[in-house]
């Protein structure tokens, strides 16, 4: 069973749209070194999603779905890495 320490939480950029920055909550167990952007630039768009899979990915949001989901309270935007992987654990993402 995973614990909140064997995640990491990390943001992406790509511009400056909410919808350009990714929050990726990661399974430091399979990739401690978390999300290798440069191995992920290079997948092929067919795989992207296995891809992700592979490096320890287990919840990929953008800035627009976070947004969203902390107005709902699903998320609390102050504790993001914490309430992310609270809320992988409510939708059977992580046991």
């Amino acid at each position: 069973m995973l614990t909140l320490k064997d995640t990491g939480l990390e943001e992406f950029s790509f511009g400056d749209d909410s919808d350009d920055k990714f929050y990726v909550l990661v399974n430091k167990k399979i990739s401690p070194e978390g999300i290798d952007v440069d191995k992920l630039s290079k997948a092929d768009p067919m795989k992207f999603d296995s891809v992700l899979n592979e490096m320890g990915c287990i919840l990929m949001l953008n800035g627009i779905e976070v947004a969203e989901l902390c107005m709902r309270g699903d998320l609390d935007n102050e504790n993001l890495h914490e309430s992310m992987f609270e809320l992988c654990k409510e939708e059977g993402l992580i046991r």
